[in-house]
């Protein structure tokens, strides 16, 4: 087992070394191999949509493009290399091999779905086109990028349409996992639906709306509530939300409204109140009547207290008169599935003038969604010409794109096929942001990526939507790249089958 003979070196502002030390030592065995060069291609993808739903919202590809741009190897990294040794207690990595890290530059090209695009299992998220070496090289980096944040993003589409036009607030800072964790979560949960979030620093640095009031810490530092509620509008009139269940919910509403018509009276205005605890259904039912019978109508009805997309929905269909809805703790954690499960696999790989043909590759199971799709891989989605809603997927070899028919194949069941009208309109989902290590994408706003996640679930058939048991949305492998997957699943079968 390597192990470490100096002190942790600082690395300034470097990534290169957010990686799993079996990269690198697979980097090493490419170069002294003598194939760092030849070209290959890898697909980022996940095998099963998250929280048994129909879709998930791609997201993280702003980190991947920060991690590429800056993407080198400082001397202070190499420094650390090269103090870990190997079993035998000699270097782990060779002088050479460090060298090479020191001066490579990138030259990959990769294509990826932009932000706030709904996807689908088998559809490679990421692709990665280049020199082996480099290609195999950020396979850890880019799944961190994309696993968390496409699970956040996917929960906070989900929470968002179960609230329907009610606004989601993200308020799970205090909850994540860590402060990167944080960051990205208030940034996934924005680009998945949620109207703001209470992470200030998220907000500085995404441009994210920012929302909070105040809490029960406040309201027991005075002697009472109405003291507390009253200091705290005198303090921010322009931000008159009241946690009223400290003590009693529906006596919290009466000082509320109290101090409410105070703010009136100087031509202030009280925002609403936050229910944080109790029956949140039958609390906010009484507090509608209250604030609406003294004049109210337009006060906000905030609620909280572990809340997901399923507790949404319930509070829904009895009749909650909530019109806020704060998620904290089980959208920036993805409580009921703590990862995605994104893969990045290897396709095809040729020698480094390709000269040659790709030699497409592909990794056996014994499970049929574990069998990866070899080639190099494009998906494009075709609409209704009417509505211009989502009619299905299809994941082809861009070498090969679909001409004449088109007939998807289920990539876990050959035996399930769908034909599909190509006069369709239809749209390729994965976009050029690097080529030949330079990038030629411009990462659009967190808020572009909201808009978009936005415009694409109005796209999706509705039973595709429900939280429970939703439809399937029809994806596929083009029928000669799933008959190419065929053939080198037989092939590789033969290959280990002794002969007799």
């Amino acid at each position: 087992m390597p192990h470490r003979t100096l002190p942790p070196q600082t690395t300034g502002g470097s990534r290169a070394l957010l990686t799993d030390l079996y990269q690198l030592t697979m980097a090493q065995g490419y170069f002294a191999a003598g194939r760092a060069e030849h070209q290959a291609v890898f697909h980022l993808f996940f095998r099963k949509v998250p929280f048994h739903g129909g879709y998930a919202v791609a997201c993280g590809l702003a980190d991947v493009v920060d991690y590429l741009d800056g993407l080198r190897f400082e001397d202070s990294d190499l420094t650390y290399l090269a103090s870990l040794r190997g079993d035998d207690d000699r270097p782990l990595f060779s002088d050479a091999f460090l060298r090479c890290l020191g001066d490579m530059v990138v030259r990959l090209d990769v294509d990826a779905i932009p932000e706030g695009t709904l996807v689908f299992a088998h559809e490679p998220l990421v692709r990665v086109k280049g020199p082996l070496l480099q290609a195999q090289l950020v396979e850890t980096a880019l799944l961190n990028a994309i696993n968390f944040p496409t699970l956040v993003a996917t929960k906070a589409a989900r929470v968002c349409e179960a609230a329907g036009d009610d606004p989601v607030l993200e308020f799970g800072l205090r909850r994540a996992q860590g402060p990167d964790g944080a960051a990205t979560a208030s940034r996934a949960a924005y680009v998945g639906g949620c109207a703001a979030t209470s992470n200030v620093l998220a907000g500085y640095r995404f441009g994210i709306p920012v929302r909070g009031t105040h809490a029960h810490s406040w309201v027991m530092s005075f002697d009472s509530e109405l003291e507390a509620f009253r200091a705290y509008a005198e303090a921010m009139p322009n931000n008159a939300v009241f946690l009223v269940d400290t003590y009693d919910t529906l006596n919290g509403v009466r000082h509320a409204i109290e101090i409410g018509l105070e703010l009136r009276s100087r031509g202030a205005r009280l925002g609403g109140i936050r229910l944080d605890s109790g029956d949140l259904a039958w609390l906010s039912i009484e507090a509608r009547k209250m604030l609406d019978q003294a004049g109210f109508t337009d006060a906000a009805i905030v609620a909280s207290n572990d809340l997901d997309e399923h507790l949404v929905e319930s509070l829904k269909r009895q009749g909650a008169r909530i019109t806020v809805w704060g998620v904290g703790t089980k959208l920036v954690t993805a409580y009921d599935q703590p990862a995605l499960g994104g893969v990045y696999k290897l396709a095809a790989i040729r020698d480094p003038a390709g000269a040659l043909p790709w030699a497409y590759r592909v990794k056996l199971s014994e499970q049929a969604a574990k069998i990866s799709i070899p080639g190099i891989q494009q998906i494009r989605r075709y609409h209704d010409s009417a509505s211009g809603a989502f009619v299905a997927d299809v994941i082809y070899d861009e070498e090969a794109p679909p001409s004449g028919s088109v007939q998807l194949v289920d990539p876990n069941d050959p035996l399930r096929r769908k034909d599909v009208d190509p006069g369709l309109p239809c749209e390729e989902l994965l976009v050029p942001v690097f080529r030949q290590g330079r990038r030629v994408y411009e990462v659009p706003s967190a808020s572009q990526a909201r808009d978009r996640t936005r415009a694409q679930l109005a796209g999706l058939p509705k039973w595709t939507k429900r939280l429970e048991n939703p439809h399937e949305y029809p994806v596929g492998l083009e029928r000669s790249l799933a008959e190419r997957r065929m053939a080198l699943v037989r092939s590789a079968h033969e290959a280990k089958t002794p002969r007799e």
